[in-house]
């Protein structure tokens, strides 16, 4: 049987676990908005944590850390600091939002925000955000969708095609089953890709190089430009080492995705539980990834699309049959976290637009069905966005986390009790010019005045624009705040008094 039979083979074996998953979930849902939306709140800790480090780990992880290790060398390491960041976030900050999606009923990060805030503009602007720079991320993982199975079929199958077919598998469990179908296939996901990546590396290092100190010590002998930092074109100054920190936690942090996964576990406890062991997942997934990486500089070193590093080379180099096993793993991780993007902006668009200001009062059946309408249609939007334009999924991701980072003032201003209060005003003020200083530190742009042209430059100063957006966002939100009038006494008190009682006498009944 010819190799590209096997490993294609065994990929839609795994598609067709996940449907039966979903078949499987859908028996078990009840009619329940909460239940569809957020797994009735009731995930515990194996559940949940094998479904957020699958979640966060996606294609960016299998595909793209490969290609910039392969690109830029091991400066990608030390971005790779957002890991244990990510823990200590979740331990303090998800642990808040889950106590107050629990003692409220929040159900999207919207939720949280409006009610503090007390405005329908909040809730609306929060919403925007949310959906935009996450569609991003549904593109990251239908390119790497892509990517898998026409290298896996030997470009038999071409690249639209096979992007077509997973995101149908994705879209049709979630449709099927809600949250519950995703938990479910995310837990399979998350051990299948972790083992994946880590037998495929390994595999690669002894089957070429000896071992991964031998992969190594040649590395090191013939690109030893791979191994200093910055990386060999520049692109890791330390300015966009910190930025990549910033935009890699905080920015992912805040997409409603992960947002929303805080809201379902059972307890707080599980949070806190969650913090302090995801960076140990996180962290050490890079490490195969670099393997292959800098591996593959020196077998391949003129490979056209960088991303591509991986599975070019384990169906090079691999048994068919390992190969197939690894690049279903490589699926599972795009659509472990494909599955959750289309999940929350489905709930966002659901819950935050058309029961707040379509039909309100409808029955719990009417919002399910136009939520699983909503995935279809955001199911056509991912795949005309990931065949019509490509770029390093790596910088995708981190665009995608700049735009969800502007939420970050307005999120801290509901968790964390001050005696200075943020306001309605000061947080659209600040969304408004961060989103409008990150556009502008992304791209080249010639401004022709009266006074002359003004030109912009990527990245000014050498830190990454989604920081920039961030203290101008900052900067804006405090002072405006300061002029404008703050949330109700009675809303400040009953927020922020349900935080403290958290912190200070642990999960509310």
């Amino acid at each position: 049987m010819e190799a590209w039979v096997v490993a294609t083979g065994l990929i839609f074996v795994y598609l067709v676990a996940t449907i039966v998953l979903g078949a499987v979930a859908n028996r078990r849902m009840s009619v329940d908005l909460e239940d569809f939306l957020l797994y009735g709140r009731k995930a515990g800790f194996i559940v949940l944590y094998l479904t957020v480090v699958a979640t966060y780990h996606s294609a960016f992880a299998f595909l793209g850390s490969g290609g910039f290790f392969y690109t830029h060398g091991i400066g990608f390491w030390a971005a790779g600091a957002w890991t244990v960041l990510v823990g200590g976030i979740t331990y303090v900050l998800g642990s808040r939002i889950w106590a107050l999606g629990k003692t409220f009923g929040y159900i999207t990060p919207a939720d949280l925000l409006a009610d503090f805030y007390e405005s329908d503009a909040v809730r609306i602007v929060t919403a925007l955000v949310s959906v935009l720079f996450t569609i991003l991320y549904i593109q990251v993982q239908a390119v790497g969708l892509g990517y898998i199975l026409s290298v896996a079929s030997g470009d038999r199958i071409s690249f639209e095609l096979g992007t077509l077919i997973l995101l149908v598998v994705a879209a049709g469990y979630l449709i099927a089953g809600g949250l519950r179908a995703v938990y479910w296939t995310d837990v399979i996901q998350g051990v299948w890709m972790y083992v994946a990546v880590w037998a495929g590396a390994l595999v690669l290092a002894f089957e070429l190089f000896g071992g991964p100190f031998e992969l190594w010590r040649q590395v090191a002998a013939q690109r030893p430009d791979l191994l200093t930092l910055p990386g060999p074109e520049g692109f890791f100054t330390p300015g966009m080492w910190f930025g990549m920190i910033v935009v890699l936690s905080f920015g992912i942090i805040f997409q409603p995705h992960l947002l929303i996964r805080y809201y379902t576990a059972v307890s707080g406890r599980t949070i806190k539980l969650l913090g302090a062991t995801t960076p140990i997942y996180l962290m050490t997934l890079y490490i195969p990834a670099a393997l292959v990486g800098l591996g593959g500089a020196l077998v391949m070193p003129d490979i056209a699309i960088p991303d591509r590093i991986f599975p070019e080379m384990l169906f090079a180099y691999a048994p068919a049959w390992l190969t197939g096993a690894i690049l279903a793993g490589a699926t599972a991780a795009a659509m472990s976290t494909l599955d959750s993007m289309l999940h929350a902006n489905m709930t966002v668009l659901t819950r935050d637009v058309y029961q707040r200001y379509i039909r309100t009062g409808a029955s719990q059946n009417h919002y399910i069905l136009i939520g699983r309408l909503i995935v279809v249609a955001l199911l056509a939007v991912g795949y005309f966005l990931s065949v019509s334009t490509f770029d390093f999924l790596v910088q995708l991701v981190a665009l995608s986390g700049s735009g969800a980072l502007q939420l970050m003032p307005a999120v801290l201003g509901v968790c964390f009790p001050g005696r200075r209060l943020t306001t309605k005003a000061g947080v659209i003020a600040g969304i408004g010019a961060g989103l409008a200083t990150l556009c502008f530190t992304l791209i080249d742009v010639s401004i022709s005045t009266p006074f002359g042209t003004f030109a912009t430059a990527p990245h000014p100063l050498g830190m990454h624009g989604g920081v920039w957006g961030l203290l101008v966002n900052f900067i804006v939100t405090w002072v405006v705040s300061r002029f404008t009038l703050p949330p109700s006494d009675v809303t400040v008190s009953r927020i922020h008094g349900a935080v403290e009682r958290f912190v200070y006498e642990g999960d509310p009944a």
